[in-house]
């Protein structure tokens, strides 16, 4: 069968594996048909040091597909089914697995066993996943729809509402709002009735950004978003910043926000420090929150609101296996509007 390795730095190639073994108890076999692309993967095909693992690796950190077999002791799933895929191999047996916080397993499942980076990921043909790490689609989404349940959905939704508590009538500030999860966060927070500023790099990705819900568009080319958020929040601040671009905006970030207001972050694209004025934070009784991928029921819960209409995934372009290295090029440069999909 088909799979997509990564061999070296900046370095991927379709290759012919062997197929997997029947599925053992406990697990189920899925014939993979999206793979989503993050930049993660960006990550994982330009080598960054931080990555433990060791080459070749099979690539694709999000995905679904169909229900291939079942194997012994599995329920709740048949052949044909459509199935979103947890983005870790968790344990499953540790007290964070056991209260389905899987994004805290002990055993490394959220910080050493990522698919696609740590281990063996999504971008092959069949493969073998433990069942409990499957989430049902529900009838009516699709499976691209699905492959983007677990990062470009699911990370949003356990940053905004999980961490950052964000409550209907609130203000958020939402960066990158043409990227995978901040097209999705601008949706689901305006589904929970919040009102929402955008960061965008340019006027078109900004129109686009508005129809999807955004109340209020910044260029970031063009204008200090800053001082812009001051400006339309009437000097007071957003109560919510949905950070993930990391040095380029912190301190930005961290003007906009109110008194008591909350910045939630899970990535730093543009680096992996910056500085920050301790004075502000604790004078201004600012709330810094850490988020790191999301939970099974963050994934059930966005397959849910995608399947009542609520949001809407937003799909850039769809390339076929051979074309990644133009996927990956494209979010690399932030030339992208929403998601690439692998199509199998």
């Amino acid at each position: 069968m088909k799979a997509l390795i990564i061999k070296g730095e900046r370095d991927l190639e379709v290759c012919h594996i062997d197929p997997p073994s029947a599925p053992k108890p406990g697990e189920i076999q899925v014939r993979i048909k999206a793979v989503a692309l993050n930049h993660i993967d960006v990550w994982g095909w330009r080598g960054m040091a931080f990555a433990k693992r060791e080459l070749p690796i099979i690539a694709g950190a999000e995905a679904a597909g169909e229900v291939f077999a079942v194997g012994e002791d599995v329920t709740g799933f048949e052949t044909g089914q459509t199935v979103a895929l947890y983005g870790a191999l968790t344990c499953g047996t540790c007290q964070a697995c056991q209260d389905g916080r899987d994004n805290f397993c002990e055993a490394g499942g959220s910080v050493g066993n990522i698919y696609g980076f740590h281990i063996d990921g999504f971008c092959r043909e069949l493969m073998n996943i433990p069942a409990r790490l499957a989430v049902p689609a529900p009838v009516g989404v699709d499976v691209n729809s699905a492959s983007l349940a677990s990062i470009t959905f699911g990370t949003p939704e356990h940053m905004l509402f999980d961490n950052a508590k964000l409550v209907s009538g609130e203000w958020v500030l939402v960066h990158a709002g043409g990227s995978g999860i901040g097209s999705a966060a601008i949706q689901l927070a305006k589904a929970k009735g919040a009102t929402v500023i955008t960061t965008v790099g340019s006027d078109e990705k900004g129109e686009k950004a508005r129809a999807l819900g955004a109340d209020h568009i910044i260029n970031y080319q063009t204008q200090a978003f800053e001082s812009q958020v001051r400006r339309l929040t009437g000097k007071r601040g957003v109560d919510v910043v949905f950070e993930h671009v990391g040095p380029d905006t912190w301190p930005g970030s961290i003007f906009s926000l109110k008194r008591g207001g909350r910045l939630v972050t899970c990535g730093s694209t543009s680096g992996i420090q910056t500085k920050m004025n301790l004075f502000t934070l604790f004078q201004q009784q600012l709330r810094i929150l850490g988020s790191f991928g999301c939970t099974r029921a963050n994934m059930a819960s966005v397959l849910d609101k995608m399947a009542k209409g609520e949001v809407k995934p937003v799909l850039d372009s769809t390339l076929m296996l051979n074309d990644i290295e133009t996927g990956l090029k494209r979010l690399e440069s932030r030339d992208v509007f929403g998601k690439i999909i692998l199509s199998f």
